[in-house]
């Protein structure tokens, strides 16, 4: 029965038939095969070689696990049936350590060499308080500011004036445009007058 191989952390110039010199130092390689995308037809990065002979099979894991091939160390080991793989792909992760539920406040403090509760010099120690949970935001009020119902409606926005005044096309006349900058200077001259008295 054949024995296949899981070569992991390959280049991504690597070819087969680089892959099956560099194995057949171990024994007779029966077949390699490398994966690639399926979008882009680009090598995966690990590959599979089997082996005919378990004996030769398991040279080649002790021989290339860690091996430096063309400036990568790969990782060789025996390839696990799929079926076998737990949940999650091909790499398998420890699971989570679970953490502190929402709202509530770690109370332990010191290195965090491990777990307080593992710990037995930590055991016997007091433990750090820190204090009772803040009120809610909107509970609390702002200093010097009134709530929405102690300040009563907000009337309407003021009017800003200034900026262009458009008159319409009827108004072309030389002249009038001189009477209007005749008024503005006499109102700036009058408000002059009214500042020296």
């Amino acid at each position: 029965m054949s024995v296949r191989l899981f070569v992991g952390n390959l280049a991504f110039d690597v070819t087969e038939s680089d892959l099956r010199e560099l194995f057949s130092a171990a024994g007779e390689v029966s077949q390699v095969r490398i994966p690639t995308d399926r979008e882009t037809g680009k090598p995966r990065g690990f590959a599979f070689v089997d082996f005919d002979d378990r004996a030769h099979a398991e040279e080649a894991v002790r021989r290339f696990n860690q091996h430096m091939f063309k400036d990568r160390a790969i990782a060789v080991n025996e390839a696990r049936a799929q079926e076998s793989r737990p949940p999650g792909g091909p790499v398998s992760r420890p699971p989570a350590r679970p953490g502190p539920v929402a709202g509530t406040r770690s109370t332990w403090s010191g290195p965090l060499i491990s777990d307080p509760d593992d710990d037995q010099e930590m055991l016997g120690q007091p433990r750090r308080s820190y204090g009772p949970d803040a009120s809610a935001k909107d509970k609390r009020k702002q200093k010097g500011r009134a709530s929405k119902e102690e300040r009563g409606p907000k009337g309407p926005l003021p009017e800003r004036g200034g900026g262009p005044v458009f008159l319409g096309d009827s108004f072309e006349d030389d002249e009038d445009d001189q009477a209007i900058d005749d008024f503005a200077l006499w109102a700036l001259e009058d408000a002059k007058n009214k500042d020296e008295e």
